[in-house]
């Protein structure tokens, strides 16, 4: 397994690097860009495949992101979103990611909620597994002030593989759905270049707070509906470079975005949201990796309906 997995990087590291040699003398920027493309392939190639590492047991009874506490002098979320006001793409994600990392995370995000997922074994057992996920997707600031944060690919899977989490796969998102406390009716903006726009995520962070305050949602209570999901699928090792996407759900069974790769994995719009997933489960009462059970094809079938996640 760690042999097959050496040989892709081998593998990929050649291919950016002869990019990047390539065009290195007519444009300079080249080969730094294919250095990235490199770690980004990298990251996705080892995320798909769902490697064993070690992961702290979820405490049952309060299971909580081990994000470091927030601090008092940290932004709020209007305050992020003008800090990133102008930035480029490519600053505005190297912010997101530095203040999540640093723990610029809501308190109500931080309780982990459980949601279960079940499957018939062919001797007619039910098999369930217990997930556990955060109530919203992620967001920045305070809880009285918090900004729903979309981003692409390479900063969500940077930030869950620093803190041990997956993302969803879509079969997880449905679940999610069903057993959400609150659905929030999907609420999209009108289509063009702006969807990219830190205004825009502000313009719809404020639309999704209104909708909650009318149906009096409560922070830390499972909610579904707000933004369309980053999803974890078998389709991007097929497909490398590219962002997943699915959800946004009008009701059980009817979201809005069916599982899409159509963006790179650079790509990311006001709708898009990153909900993260523990990287402990219970299966059968028992913790267990949440990457032995993507590995495992008799288990990963009650979490994907891709059955086992894996990269080729």
């Amino acid at each position: 397994m760690l042999r097959s997995r050496l040989s892709t990087i081998y593998s990929l590291a050649s291919l950016a690097i002869a990019i990047g040699l390539g065009g290195t003398l007519q444009h300079p920027g080249t080969l730094r860009k294919s250095i990235r493309i490199l770690f980004s392939l990298i990251a996705l190639t080892f995320a798909a495949s769902a490697l064993v590492r070690p992961t702290e047991t979820v405490n049952v009874r309060e299971p909580k992101l081990g994000i470091p506490l927030r601090a008092r002098d940290s932004l709020t979320g209007s305050q992020f979103a003008q800090y990133i006001s102008q930035m480029s793409a490519q600053q505005r994600e190297e912010a997101i990611q530095q203040e999540i990392l640093k723990g610029n995370v809501p308190e109500f995000l931080r309780k982990l909620v459980p949601v279960e997922l079940h499957s018939d074994s062919p001797a007619g057992n039910t098999l369930t597994v217990t997930i556990f996920v955060a109530p919203d997707y992620l967001a920045i600031g305070s809880d009285a002030d918090f900004l729903r944060i979309p981003m692409n690919l390479h900063t969500a899977l940077a930030i869950a593989d620093h803190f041990g989490f997956v993302l969803p796969t879509k079969k997880m998102v449905d679940a999610i759905y069903l057993q959400s406390h609150y659905h929030l009716a999907p609420q999209p903006l009108p289509a063009g270049p702006q969807m990219t726009s830190t205004a825009y995520y502000l313009s719809h962070n404020q639309m999704i707070e209104k909708q909650a305050d009318s149906v009096g949602l409560r922070l830390g209570e499972l909610v579904a509906g707000d933004k369309k999901d980053v999803v974890m699928t078998n389709l991007l090792s097929r497909r490398m470079g590219r962002i997943a996407i699915y959800g946004w759900h009008r009701g059980p069974g009817q979201p809005i975005q069916p599982l899409s790769t159509v963006h790179g994995a650079d790509y990311a719009d006001y709708s898009h949201g990153i909900r993260v997933v523990s990287g402990t489960a219970l299966i059968g009462g028992k913790p267990r990796s949440i990457y032995d059970i993507l590995q495992d094809p008799s288990a990963a079938k009650i979490v994907s309906d891709e059955g086992s996640i894996r990269s080729r």
